[in-house]
């Protein structure tokens, strides 16, 4: 897996950029909002990446940040949403900004996207509402990787049928390392 590309830029385009990696150069699809960060040709740039096997192709795409590649990922997740219509959605603002808006359940902002219609709108802000979060006091935000134990374990419980309040409320104050861990924890409460 191709997770970081460092090198020169050799081109600039809307859609996407060409890193010259000590001579080969590699084609990444980029967000408008990564397109910003990238440098001037000839300047040199580190971006994060994902890399796509298709039966026809190998599809690169690059990131400014780790929490860009994240977020992108998880839209992958969402069902009806593919890696063009998940760039539109980074391109429609910063990072911080769509998870503030994934947070606060903002579909009128999601559906703004070229591609993005009302029902998927919803289907996205709904499935990824409870994986990226904003926290009060500093006004951080995260967006959980997918091997967060924590994550994995919140949608464990989702499927053992409890409710998005309930899981928050059995989950909250457990400290553990592993997903089992917290699901134990978390179902030793249940029954204490």
């Amino acid at each position: 897996m191709i997770a970081l590309v460092c090198g020169t830029v050799a081109v600039r385009r809307a859609d996407h950029v060409i890193v010259d990696c000590a001579g080969v150069g590699y084609r990444l699809s980029v967000s408008a909002e990564t397109l910003r960060q990238v440098p001037a040709v000839g300047q040199p740039v580190t971006l994060h990446a994902h890399l796509i096997a298709r039966e026809d192709a190998l599809l690169l795409y690059g990131f400014a940040t780790e929490e860009e590649r994240d977020l992108f990922l998880m839209l992958l997740g969402v069902q009806s949403v593919g890696p063009k219509v998940a760039l539109d959605v980074l391109s429609g603002g910063p990072v911080r900004e769509l998870v503030l808006a994934l947070a606060g359940g903002d579909t009128a902002r999601l559906q703004a996207v070229k591609g993005v219609g009302k029902r998927t709108a919803e289907r996205i802000v709904v499935e990824l509402r409870d994986k990226v979060g904003v926290s009060a006091p500093d006004d951080a935000f995260s967006v959980m990787r997918a091997d967060d134990p924590r994550l994995v374990a919140r949608d464990a419980l989702l499927g053992l049928g409890y409710s998005t309040q309930e899981v928050d409320e059995l989950l909250e104050g457990l400290q553990a390392q592993t997903a089992e861990e917290l699901i134990a924890q978390a179902l030793r409460g249940v029954r204490g």
